[in-house]
């Protein structure tokens, strides 16, 4: 699995998540370097084995891991011809301590963890290194007991140290060097003590000048009377460091001896911290230890992405078994991408030997590799497009793809013309599929979803959508398309259903009823209206009807046109008995006589026989009003029709 598809999935934010829970640096840095393995046997032993340290961090929760910085290195940097120095050989220790800490911490545990507890066993405990490292070295320096010899220097170095003190006292207070003297304060230049005295009385003091003020005034002189005493203490300093260099080498040595020992000791206790950071995070998520297989069975239940939290929604999802290619529509902002790189994050996490927030039966495939194209990855340095660099990436994912591979596809086809899109998505899936891969796909394509329903081993799924509160419930529904939510959507907010009834046999070659809510009964109504007066508009004039001489018989709905004005009108009731019909021209009713009028359309080819007439003659309160009243009776409520 390449670098893109961690970072793609965000997989490094989750060791950075585990890495919180380590102790040590070594333990850090090998859980930065994690990266999945393909051996079923070596992924179910490491998932064994965070089974078995999240069930002894519930018995105790306080690990004896400790003492680790630097050890690793203070071994490695042996036998290059230095001897350890004193606080290196004091890391040494407190390591040795916390091996002998955690080896009595697992002796009770082997019932509860017997895998884990056994590797203990592995650190060999060397209490003759531990001994006489403290008995050497104490607040890290070598202790004057290290050796004999040592003790006898030391107490040499402090009786030279008195006797030099005493002389630098007798010094100043002497009459001989007092006038001489700037001032009585004792000093050191380059770890030698020097007197100030005047200038002026340089040829009557004998000693060397170490110094001078920066006027020149003061020159700092040691004296020869302490010169020979300096000398002396200075000899016996480095018969000190010379013993003390013996004793780190001989510890040194004793150290060396051990190393193999040392290098296990500090490698299980590195696997140690890297295990109970791994429990700590799988409590932290309420993880489980997913069942792997080699069968391409992913079998999730109720799992939930890593860095979401607890209020992420789950995911249950069950593929492999009778299709191995998942095809998911829904609304943008829906989920889709989420649950995609959910599952192919928990497939990560599970080849790394890491517990997965889900439920207990969740199952994970192992995969050689997991490709991926998500995200618009377009670059600028390439001077790429969108599509382009889909096409690209594409184009590397069909190469490289087997029968062990996942791959994850986000908005196949996009960022070109919808039809060619859709074609060229159909063909990817399908070789992809032919190749054998695992797969996972999102698309807005209506055709890439008759495709999966036609084709053996595809499954259609989708992103729950609730019409209602016109939100996303972001819960994956396995074994259907979605629907057309952008026609949902516009019929919820009051678009006229036969707009959308068009709208979906243009785009699905299928007629399809949508029914609006009865809160959008006056807008239905309103819009029919307004259809058929745009229909009279735009008759073609060539189906006009000639007027005949004789006195014509119309009928309620006809349209009708009014000379001398040429208006055009709607027939409503008539003829009186002067021949008039009653006629509604922009929503007024006239009284024309027959002889003005012609007929321009036919009720009978305008409206179906059972049609409304209210919606054009009738005020909108009075058809409100007649709703109610149809219902049930209301004291004081009545319609004023017009005559």
């Amino acid at each position: 699995m390449n670098e893109k598809t961690f970072l793609t999935l965000e997989f490094h934010k989750v060791k950075e998540e585990v890495m919180n829970y380590a102790l040590t640096e070594e333990g850090k840095t090998e859980l930065l370097n994690m990266k999945p393995s393909i051996n079923k046997r070596q992924i179910e032993m490491r998932l064994d084995e965070v089974t078995e340290a999240v069930q002894i961090l519930e018995k105790s929760a306080s690990v004896p891991i400790h003492g680790m910085d630097g050890v690793e290195k203070i071994v490695s940097g042996m036998n290059k011809g230095v001897p350890l120095r004193p606080n290196q050989l004091s890391s040494l220790y407190y390591f040795l301590d916390a091996c002998k800490k955690l080896k009595k911490y697992m002796a009770d545990k082997q019932y509860l963890a017997p895998r884990v507890s056994a590797y203990v066993h592995s650190i060999e405990e060397i209490p003759e290194v531990a001994d006489e490292i403290n008995r050497c070295i104490r607040n890290g320096q070598v202790d004057d007991y290290a050796s004999k010899e040592l003790l006898r220097i030391r107490k040499q170095v402090s009786i030279q140290e008195d006797r030099l003190k005493d002389k630098i006292q007798s010094i100043v207070k002497s009459a001989k060097y007092k006038s001489f003297l700037q001032e009585a304060i004792v000093s050191q230049r380059n770890g030698r003590y020097v007197l100030p005295f005047k200038k002026e009385y340089r040829g009557k003091v004998k000693g060397a000048v170490l110094d001078s003020s920066a006027s020149g005034s003061t020159l700092y002189i040691e004296p020869d009377e302490l010169s020979v005493q300096q000398d002396q203490l200075l000899m016996v300093k480095m018969q000190e460091e010379q013993e003390i260099e013996n004793i780190l080498w001989a510890l040194t040595g004793m150290v060396q001896t051990y190393e193999p020992q040392l290098k296990l000791a500090i490698e299980t206790m590195v696997h140690y911290d890297v295990l109970f950071a791994k429990a700590k995070y799988s409590r932290a998520i309420d993880g489980v230890s997913a069942k792997v297989n080699e069968s391409h069975i992913i079998h999730l239940k109720n799992a939930v992405h890593p860095l979401l939290g607890k209020n992420a929604v789950p995911l249950t999802i069950s593929m492999g078994d009778t299709f191995h290619a998942l095809v998911i529509t829904g609304p943008n902002t829906g989920g889709k991408t989420v649950t995609i790189k959910t599952v192919g994050l928990l497939t990560v996490m599970t080849q790394c030997g890491l517990h997965i927030p889900a439920e207990a039966g969740s199952e994970i495939s192992i995969f050689d590799q997991i490709l991926l194209d998500i995200g618009d990855g377009q670059s600028l340095e390439q001077n790429l497009s969108t599509f382009s660099s889909h096409i690209k990436n594409i184009i590397d994912i069909l190469k490289e793809t087997n029968d062990r591979t996942l791959v994850l596809l986000d908005e196949l086809g996009s960022g070109t013309d919808p039809m060619e899109g859709m074609g060229l998505a159909t063909a990817i899936l399908d070789q992809l599929y032919e190749k054998g891969a695992t797969l996972l796909a999102t698309t807005h394509y209506s055709e890439i979803k008759h495709f999966a329903e036609k084709h053996e081993g595809f499954m259609n799924g989708s992103m729950e959508f609730n019409i209602e509160t016109l939100q996303p419930t972001y819960r994956l529904i396995v074994g259907e398309g979605g629907e057309s939510q952008a026609f949902s959507i516009a019929l919820k907010l009051g678009m006229h259903p036969a707009l959308i009834e068009k709208a979906h046999e243009i785009t699905y070659r299928e007629s399809k009823t949508y029914q609006s809510d009865e809160q959008d009964y006056h807008a239905k109504k309103e819009m029919e209206k307004q259809i058929i007066v745009n229909k009279y508009k735009r008759r073609d004039h060539s189906k006009k009807v000639k007027p005949n001489n004789s006195a014509p018989a119309f009928i309620k709905g006809d349209n009708v046109k009014v000379s001398p004005s040429g208006e055009f009108g709607i027939v409503y009731k008539g003829p009186d008995e002067m021949g008039r019909y009653t006629v509604q021209i922009k929503e007024e009713k006239q009284l024309i006589p027959h002889k003005r009028m012609s007929l321009y359309i036919s009720a009978a080819e305008l409206y179906p026989d059972d049609y409304d007439f209210d919606i054009i003659f009738e005020t909108k309160e009075n058809r409100k009003k007649d709703k109610v009243m149809g219902k049930h009776h209301i004291e004081g409520l009545s319609i004023d029709r017009e005559s």
